[in-house]
């Protein structure tokens, strides 16, 4: 029962804590619906319809465009909520975690899950406001959206929560992320066909992780993937779970001096 309750604890903690932060939550849920209106209305305009149906997988650009922003909202905003371990740690919550008697598999387990709950909840919000762009999206795999998601999200966010407890600055945090996000975003078929790309950086492609979730994500929503979509959920299953418990093992060894 002390497992749970710290789960849940922590849980509640990050939910409450990112509604509390107006500025925070403005700022992640516009920074996707910015993309797709000024990045994939544009580019969608810059390609003629026979055009765009020829290189996008027989999709038009918003088509092909949408559930990768989607997830891309997931990806980033899953990575950033490890600010909130560095926050923590300034103002001295962190270390009233590490030295209290509730488990801390528990507690960095509830965080992960609770920034996840954040992410994923915007991430369907944009879809739904992204239904009015591309009506052909299909609305009742949502839930299995959902999950692809959380997996996304998990993995990401452990690796965000991991990086955040070796730092001491925002400014550093933001750094590392910036320059792990942006060839993981650009290399993972959001902006573009993957088989696109040049020979040499398709095994790049195909190493990130991000790559599997972007393609399991168009799947479930237009009809179009480059893998099997068992393969996809399969490997963000085990990626998921191998960056949950070395995360919490990490977490378990973490000191704050």
């Amino acid at each position: 029962m002390k497992w749970i309750g710290a789960f849940i604890a922590m849980w509640y903690r990050q939910v409450k804590q990112f509604l509390r932060a107006k500025p925070r939550l403005i700022g992640t849920f516009l920074h996707p619906i910015f993309w797709l209106l000024f990045f994939g209305i544009g580019f969608a305009g810059a390609f003629r319809e026979g055009m765009s149906q020829a290189i996008f997988m027989g999709l038009s650009y918003l088509e092909f465009f949408l559930p990768g922003i989607a997830m891309m909202g997931v990806f980033t905003g899953a990575f950033m909520s490890g600010i909130s371990v560095i926050w923590d740690k300034e103002f001295g919550y962190l270390k009233v975690v590490l030295v209290s008697p509730a488990s801390r598999k528990a507690s960095i387990l509830g965080r992960i899950i609770g920034d996840s709950t954040i992410v994923v909840f915007q991430s369907v919000v944009l879809l739904l406001l992204g239904y009015l762009l591309v009506p052909s999206m299909n609305l009742i795999n949502i839930p299995l959206y959902i999950c692809i998601a959380f997996l996304v999200s998990i993995s990401f966010a452990g690796i965000g929560v991991t990086i955040a407890t070796k730092m001491q600055t925002i400014e550093g945090f933001q750094l590392i992320v910036n320059i792990i996000t942006l060839p993981l975003m650009f290399l993972s078929g959001i902006f573009y066909p993957i088989h696109v790309a040049p020979d040499w950086i398709q095994p790049i492609i195909l190493a990130n992780p991000l790559t599997y979730g972007v393609d399991a994500a168009r799947f479930v929503l237009v009809g179009k993937s480059y893998f099997n979509i068992l393969l996809d959920i399969a490997l963000l299953g085990v990626l998921s779970m191998i960056l949950i418990f070395l995360t919490m093992y990490q977490f378990e060894k973490a000191t704050i001096g």
